[in-house]
């Protein structure tokens, strides 16, 4: 027996005080007709509204408080913490509906370590996405396979799964937002899932890349010009930590601990 949930959701958020509440009530609601245990934890990103307020109304959420130090950051806390089998992460404007999820749990289930949603490839939908967005996106995934990565076609979708031990032993060994990670000013969209997946390979983590729904969201937080320099800068870093070294991938995984 174990008092430990199946799943664990893991939600960042910065000034979500608009659509969290929306999210979820989708969340708890589609949780409320499952069979298994599970906890949903918000992440707050060292929010300036009320985020944390709304979050922490919800009984059956777990409200983290972060300094405000980006996305990748409060992904990383939230994973850290999460006590689940499974450790779902999703955005808080809920762009890939929960309904996803089986997917990604059945390719956990049948074998994958990590599971992650795609906007790409026979099956997956993108709806409302204006078709800049789209062009920036494809670019964006090309250098990401020039640079660092190879085999995936949707590095960026914020809707991933890992077994609990394999999030752990990567997130203990990523560099760029990480324990010392500076604090930011405004909205801070990161490319950490280019660090994460690329330790995922050289760990030796078979990843399935399951095609989803992916709605674009009116109130999207990414700026087009800032955030594709800061994108392209973490990529661009990821392959300077390598060349030099400073990525632990052969030592062995990090050890269960009690949370």
């Amino acid at each position: 027996m174990t008092n430990e949930p199946f799943l664990s959701i893991v939600i960042p958020a910065y000034n979500e005080e608009r659509r969290l509440p929306a999210t979820l009530a989708a969340i708890m609601a589609f949780l409320a007709a499952e069979p298994y245990a599970s906890e949903v934890i918000v992440v707050d990103d060292g929010s300036e509204d009320r985020t944390a307020e709304i979050a922490a109304a919800f009984p059956a959420v777990t409200v983290l408080r972060c300094d405000h130090r980006g996305k990748g950051f409060a992904v990383r806390a939230g994973a850290l913490a999460a006590r689940g089998s499974i450790i779902l992460l999703c955005d808080a404007d809920l762009a890939v509906p929960i309904e996803e999820w089986p997917r990604l749990r059945a390719a956990i289930e049948a074998g994958y370590p990590i599971a992650i949603g795609s906007r790409e490839g026979v099956g997956a939908t993108r709806e409302g996405e204006p078709w800049y967005r789209h062009v920036m996106g494809r670019v964006f995934n090309w250098i990401i396979r020039l640079v660092a990565l190879q085999g995936i076609n949707d590095t960026q979708c914020g809707f991933k799964a890992l077994r609990r031990d394999v999030a752990r032993d990567l997130f203990r060994r990523v560099r760029m937002y990480g324990d010392d990670a500076p604090v930011v000013r405004g909205a801070a969209v990161t490319a950490y899932d280019v660090e994460l997946l690329f330790l995922a390979q050289r760990r030796g983590y078979p990843i399935a890349e399951i095609p989803v729904t992916w709605r674009y969201g009116a109130e999207t937080k990414v700026n087009p010009l800032r955030d594709s320099w800061r994108n392209l800068r973490d990529v661009l870093r990821v392959r300077w930590n390598d060349l030099r070294g400073q990525y632990d991938v052969t030592s062995a995984a990090v050890e269960e601990v009690a949370p």
